[in-house]
């Protein structure tokens, strides 16, 4: 185990946990019930190992800058613990893996936009977006929303609006989860020469940044779950769960005493409202079924 140690944190799984969570939802609507468990099995391990091997090419890109965050200061490429020629090679591999997983068990398309996914965060986001822009988790965030698209697809073979209306969710979800914790790390960005957004903007950009944000995102729940013609009362749920997130931003002030404390809240909520909305779409989707 000691000797897989690193590579399982090359992959970064607790992020990849999330990206797991849209895709179950995506794959049960686009089914309009249970998909065959062999099919979300594959589905979500090729996923998985998409998700590992974006990240671990991150981690060799972003090597040099890891050594000046706290936060990243015991990744095993910063500890010398693998070298980035085996973290390089590690990281094709799963890409590889990935996709013939999803080509032989899954779709095209899904094979296809899970190619694009990885092409799509090392490239676009690590190498263009985060070291150049502070609007990087903005764009660069859509890679993130891929695997509604992939979990679709997977089922389907094709798009309609609701992954796409979901596929919106996640995209203004991304920004107000992210800068939350960003506001912890700062001065670890500053450090490192990364222009995140709360390293470089005033508190009220930031606060007013996430308010944009988080109304789209309800608004995009709202109308996805009407493409989706679900009951009711998946609706009512679904703007409660909005509202319990706006309430957190109502607690984050300018200049408080709290600020970074309330922006911990509101990172954990995020994590929150995302599964439970997931979880809210699965059971409202079997119910109708």
């Amino acid at each position: 185990m000691s000797l897989l140690r690193p590579y399982i944190d090359l992959m970064k799984l607790r992020v990849v946990e999330l990206l797991i969570i849209t895709t179950l939802p995506a794959m049960v609507l686009a089914e309009k019930g249970l998909p065959s468990f062999s099919l979300v099995a594959a589905t979500l391990m090729g996923g998985t190992l998409a998700a590992g091997a974006s990240n671990a090419f991150n981690m060799v890109i972003e090597s040099e800058s890891d050594k000046l965050m706290a936060r990243t200061s015991k990744r095993p490429l910063v500890t010398g613990v693998i070298s980035k020629t085996q973290a390089t090679v590690f990281a094709w591999l799963i890409t590889i893996l990935s996709l013939a997983i999803f080509l032989l068990f899954t779709t095209v398309l899904a094979t296809l936009l899970t190619a694009l996914a990885i092409f799509y965060y090392v490239v676009i986001y690590t190498i263009i977006l985060k070291p150049n822009t502070a609007q990087n988790i903005v764009w660069g965030g859509a890679a993130g929303c891929m695997p509604v698209l992939i979990g679709w697809a997977a089922v389907t073979g094709s798009l309609t609006w609701v992954p796409v209306a979901f596929f919106m969710v996640v995209f203004f979800w991304t920004p107000p989860h992210f800068w939350a914790l960003a506001i912890k790390y700062k001065d670890d960005y500053s450090a490192a020469g990364i222009p995140m957004l709360p390293s470089v903007a005033s508190q009220s950009i930031v606060i007013s940044q996430m308010w944009f944000h988080t109304i789209a995102m309800v608004v995009s729940s709202t109308a996805m779950i009407q493409l989706a013609k679900l009951p009711v009362w998946v609706l009512c749920a679904t703007v409660l769960l909005g509202a319990v997130f706006t309430f957190q931003l109502f607690k984050l002030k300018e200049n408080s005493d709290n600020y970074n404390k309330v922006a911990a809240g509101i990172f954990h909520w995020s994590i929150t409202y995302l599964s439970l909305l997931s979880v809210l779409l699965v059971v409202a989707q079997l119910l109708s079924a």
